[in-house]
């Protein structure tokens, strides 16, 4: 499989994700698919950056609370640059929690 298509299987796995987050976390607008697949690649954008910046223990695939909270943080300010996504900042940090159990099981990255 080419390269684009894995990073193409992992956007729309992260958009559907983002989808079933914004139905069930307080505080996050229901994301339509395009909506959804536009958050996917701002977050991914945000998340490469800060960690090209401050190294792979900050960043927003990083486990433990500092790669949660830049995960919240990173999904909140994801909807300043997002058409129709609206999130408040405790919904942020319920739709890092939702999304970092989901990825426990259905992994957004390809391994």
């Amino acid at each position: 499989m080419g390269a684009w298509v894995k990073h193409l299987v992992r956007l729309v796995i992260s958009a559907l994700v983002l989808m079933v987050v914004s139905w069930v976390a307080p505080g996050f607008g229901s994301l339509g698919f395009v909506s959804a697949l536009i958050a996917a690649v701002v977050i991914t954008v945000i998340g490469y950056v800060i960690e090209a910046l401050l190294g792979e223990g900050i960043s927003p695939y990083g486990r433990g609370v500092v790669g949660f909270l830049v995960s919240a943080i990173v999904i909140y300010v994801a909807q300043f640059v997002t058409p129709g996504m609206q999130i408040s900042i405790v919904g942020a940090l319920i739709a890092a929690f939702v999304i970092g159990l989901i990825d426990m099981f259905v992994p957004t990255t390809l391994r």
